[in-house]
């Protein structure tokens, strides 16, 4: 069972950047596709990217598509998140969440089986 950890998050003004990380604790994580969401106080977890595993294949919101950069490290066991121009509407906490293998770009939090405990980021100025 692997176990997850986000870190990164912070309090940043509107238009900068900021890249988190999931660390995993299992070896190989190359088996296993990673994606991260987000919920907001008040509203439902929604999705924002995914990276497979294999071929590293990557998808996104449209809500951060062109903002957003998926990247993994297998070797460190690490998957980043590098969020550019943010906006106060991506205030929210930001989860990583695992599946192991699978062949599609899963945008729903139920395809998942492993979640991180999450971490705060606050856009504001």
């Amino acid at each position: 069972q692997v176990q997850l950890a986000e870190s990164g998050g912070g309090l940043v003004q509107p238009g900068s950047s900021l890249t988190l990380t999931c660390s995993a604790s299992e070896s190989p994580f190359s088996r296993y596709t990673v994606g991260w969401f987000r919920q907001a106080p008040g509203k439902e977890r929604e999705f924002v990217a995914v990276i497979t595993w294999g071929r590293s294949g990557t998808y996104y919101a449209e809500s951060v598509k062109g903002r957003a950069a998926i990247s993994r490290d297998n070797d460190q066991r690490v998957v980043y998140l590098q969020m550019n121009r943010l906006k106060p509407e991506d205030t929210a906490t930001y989860y990583c969440a695992a599946r192991h293998g699978g062949s599609e770009f899963y945008t729903s939090a139920r395809a998942y089986d492993y979640w991180g405990q999450g971490t705060q980021v606050t856009v504001s100025a």
